[in-house]
């Protein structure tokens, strides 16, 4: 497509964007009596409009009937959490039997690294990317170390080459292949969160398994963003959080998926708890821990209602939505983007160009038929974080990592073109 940096065309392509009237279902913050340019739907994603009548019903339920809401509210909280299964299920690619929203996202890590990380004396190795988000990275060095190995020895990083930035998709198959007999687990992120790479989970379970290892993914920047498909990749376990793309407000409720091959493996180890055993004898409050045969049997505890109800409404949004349409606008939006910040390119001086940080489609980092999802992160050469500063100042929301990198998320739920229009004339302005 033959792009146009005028407003008269980004309003034409909002004009003719299904989705456009999706917007309006969100509460988009203010500046100075105007919509922010908002671009971190990869931090926090805005409220959906619904969330505060989903809420409002819980604690209408509670004040109604206390204790009882667990079985007299609209939406019985004993079992609450299961009204989102489907949905969930539908957003990760998964079964409903695999997918159960709980907790939060490190402490699924963890609870499934107890079941799937089994390091043997020949086999102890995890294999992740280089730069992880720290959050994971000290999630399998504290399991590597709970196991009795150092972290430095345990822990195999596949990193950019030289001179580049996102990791070549080659090299993590050639770390798998060169490391086959030592490696336990695979556990990597399905998109990162610094440069947007989307990494081929398909392939990355399928070379793994061919070893024998088990393969995991923390999804936090994936989930809501690119289209997964979990059950047919065949990973065998994965978790996310839902304050992202997902939409539902400040450390909500997250979600995890175990294939559903391992459901009836009872002899996984498990750190239990209450809830994830068999609903039928629960209330008989027996010693012996009955497991459910499923993603549920790692549950541990009652379900966080009020956040599970925030949840809820931003799941019907997507619902209604449809992920294929999402699909669709979110590279329409990239696009665009990138046309955006190459005219503006043209401008610069060579020391101060803004360089691209998110690989695209069809390269050596995502291999052709991947979608490279809503994250684009641009290098400020030259700059520092005044610019990021002066941005907000004028209204665009945009993420700051150091040294110099900015990272701008355009959800397509809410975000328009005309929003991109507008970030690149205040950032030529500003320039």
């Amino acid at each position: 497509m033959e792009h146009q940096n005028t407003l008269a065309y980004a309003q034409e392509l909002d004009n003719k964007d299904e989705l456009r009237s999706f917007r309006d279902k969100f509460h988009i913050p203010q500046h100075n009596g105007k919509d922010m340019v908002y671009f971190t739907g990869n931090s926090l994603g805005l409220q959906p409009k619904t969330t505060e009548s989903y809420i409002q019903q819980e604690l209408n339920d509670w004040k109604k009937h206390g204790v009882e809401g667990h079985f007299l509210a609209k939406n019985p909280w004993f079992s609450y959490h299961e009204i989102l299964t489907e949905q969930a299920a539908a957003i990760v690619g998964g079964l409903p039997s695999e997918v159960v929203m709980m907790n939060q996202l490190t402490v699924n890590l963890h609870l499934l690294m107890v079941s799937f990380y089994r390091p043997t004396k020949q086999r102890y190795k995890i294999l992740c990317e280089a730069k992880a988000f720290p959050s994971d990275q000290y999630a399998v060095q504290s399991q590597a170390q709970f196991h009795g190995h150092s972290a430095d020895d345990a822990i195999v990083e596949v990193e950019p080459r030289e001179g580049e930035y996102a990791i070549r998709s080659e090299d993590i198959l050639a770390a798998i292949e060169k490391h086959k007999d030592e490696l336990a687990l695979v556990m990597f992120s399905g998109v990162n969160y610094f440069t947007g790479q989307v990494f081929d989970m398909k392939t990355i379970t399928r070379e793994a398994h061919k070893h024998g290892i088990v393969v995991g993914f923390d999804l936090a920047h994936a989930a809501g963003n690119i289209k997964l498909n979990l059950h047919d990749w065949g990973v065998d376990f994965a978790a996310w959080c839902s304050y992202k793309y997902l939409n539902s407000g400040p450390g909500s409720v997250a979600g995890a998926f175990v294939h559903e091959r391992h459901h009836h493996n009872f002899d996984l180890p498990i750190f239990a708890g209450w809830w994830g055993s068999d609903k039928k004898t629960r209330f008989l409050m027996g010693k012996t821990f009955d497991p459910i045969a499923g993603a549920e049997r790692w549950q541990l505890s009652n379900a966080p209602i009020l956040s599970m109800a925030a949840h809820k409404a931003a799941l019907d949004v997507f619902t209604e939505a449809g992920f294929d349409k999402l699909t669709a606008k979110s590279e329409a939006l990239l696009s665009y983007l990138d046309f955006i910040v190459s005219e503006i390119n043209l401008t610069q001086p060579n020391d101060k160009k803004f360089e691209p940080l998110t690989p695209k489609e069809d390269s050596v980092y995502i291999p052709k038929g991947i979608q490279p999802g809503c994250q684009f992160s641009i290098i400020a050469h030259g700059r520092g974080k005044e610019l990021f500063n002066a941005l907000v100042e004028q209204g665009v929301v945009p993420d700051w990592r150091e040294p110099n990198v900015i990272r701008l998320a355009p959800v397509p739920l809410y975000n328009s073109f005309e929003d991109l229009y507008r970030f690149g004339e205040i950032l030529r302005d500003l320039l």
